[in-house]
């Protein structure tokens, strides 16, 4: 499948540049300009959402999320020939609805704490789904609570290191079905903070550690090794990466397997890139899945291995595409000669992506959508913080107070890592399809905000 080549852009209808993978595109799939000149998602006007449902409002096209779990599992039976599993990321966003719809198309879960953990198997029980071999936890630190909620529901430990092991080990009445985490050492060009296969990395076992590993978990029957699990980073453009991630993993599961470990399964992570600016090229879904399926079939190959059952744990390229979030427009600043602010009605609070990884966006105006870009403007949130910038070059139509300014490609990291800085309450979440608006996670409240405060009564007391 062939990258869309996005163009030059002239006017925010523009930015409706279609696209085969979802991954691809700047903007969910069903997004249009409707007779108003308004933009349309879902076939729900924007500007009618932010009127019923107030703003910041997350608005997410629930058809894209779907074709992008369905994009995975096709292109894993086109090209691999073994068995296959695609796991969703959740902390890209993790919530029941979002956790439904991705169960609902057989994709299992990734899940790094227990809150993720409870809200994936609260969302498999609406759906009568068992969690067994649909749930894989993660993470460098677990708690014993969650350690104990996982195995309680069957789910799969992905160790992560020693004292994890030594503590799963020290079990011995419990069954547990693991995964061992490995760094593969393998560099890849994305964010510092995002890069999490390189040695220096705080996550996995060092591969010099593989034979007193492979010995220890052998030695115990109650671990269930079944596979090993790897992960390059996040937000790759880059195939060789995962080319030497694929050999260096089957040259990792012919050595288990001298050990007498059942290891069946290969889980390759994910990492795939998206678009988030019209310059940004990544593979597509079905390019990405290609490759890496030929990189485990051919290395299995050449050592005279049977396919394993390969994994592949997508977060970012599920939901990053599939999602905008729509801001109201309210002050503005123009400082001569340097630059004109505009500023919105959120900030760092619902995307602390921008401030966190330098993280750039695109925006479109969704009250006027075919109006011609005159002016170039820099899009600030309402936080008491001088770096709370959205997006620092934003090419927009001359705007007013109260125009709807909708920001691409944010259902990745920008819900899941929101916060009440400054005291703001958390935004809405709408999904949207063929014309309907459901409410997937109501706005905070001010009262909200003191739920868990408390006022000790010595307080009270006069001095």
């Amino acid at each position: 499948m062939v990258s869309t080549q996005v163009k030059i852009f002239n006017s925010g209808a523009d930015y409706l540049e279609p696209t085969d993978s979802v991954n691809q595109s700047l903007f969910p799939l069903t997004a249009r300009v409707n007779a108003e000149d308004h933009l349309e998602i879902g076939g729900c006007d924007v500007v009618s959402l932010v009127e019923r449902f107030g703003s910041p409002l997350y608005i997410l096209d629930e058809m894209s999320l779907r074709t992008a779990c369905q994009q995975y599992q096709q292109a894993l039976n086109q090209f691999y020939g073994g068995l296959s599993q695609v796991i969703y990321a959740s902390k890209a966003w993790n919530c029941l609805a979002v956790c439904g719809i991705v169960a609902s198309e057989g994709l299992g879960f990734d899940v790094v704490s227990g809150g993720e953990l409870y809200t994936a198997i609260q969302a498999l029980d609406k759906l009568g789904i068992n969690p067994q071999d649909n749930i894989y936890f993660h993470g460098n630190n677990k708690s014993i609570p969650e350690l104990l909620l996982a195995i309680e529901h069957d789910c799969t430990i992905m160790v992560d290191n020693w004292a994890e092991l030594q503590q799963l080990a020290s079990w011995s009445q419990k069954n547990i079905k693991i995964m061992l985490r490995l760094t593969p050492g393998i560099e890849c060009h994305t964010h510092e903070y995002i890069r999490t296969g390189h040695l220096d990395s705080k996550f996995g076992f060092d591969p010099n550690d593989l034979d007193a590993l492979f010995k220890f978990v052998s030695e115990r029957s109650h671990l269930n090794c079944v596979g090993l699990h790897a992960h390059i980073g996040s937000q790759i453009f880059e195939c060789q990466p995962h080319q030497d991630l694929a050999r260096l993993m089957v040259s990792w599961q012919q050595k288990a397997i001298s050990y007498g470990l059942p290891i069946s399964t290969l889980n390759v992570g994910g990492g795939l890139g998206i678009r988030y600016t019209e310059q940004d090229d990544p593979p597509s879904i079905h390019q990405w899945v290609e490759l890496v399926s030929k990189g485990i079939t051919s290395a299995c190959l050449e050592l005279g291995l049977s396919l394993p059952k390969l994994m592949i744990e997508p977060g970012r390229s599920l939901i990053g595409s599939s999602c905008v979030t729509a801001y109201t427009i309210g002050s503005s600043k123009t400082v001569p000669g340097i630059r004109k602010y505009i500023a919105v009605d959120g900030g760092m609070s619902d995307n602390p992506r921008p401030i966190t990884y330098q993280s750039v966006y695109r925006c479109a105006i969704a009250n006027r959508m075919s109006a011609p870009l005159t002016e170039e403007v820099t899009v600030a949130g309402k936080h008491c913080e001088s770096g709370d910038i959205l997006i620092r070059s934003a090419r927009l139509p001359e705007t007013t107070a109260g125009d709807i300014l909708v920001v691409m490609a944010t259902g990745a990291y920008n819900y899941s890592m929101a916060s009440n800085y400054n005291r703001l309450p958390r935004p809405a979440a709408v999904i949207v399809k063929e014309g309907e608006a459901n409410l997937i996670l109501r706005r905070e409240t001010y009262t909200d905000l003191l739920n868990q405060d408390l006022f000790p009564e010595r307080l009270l007391e006069k001095e």
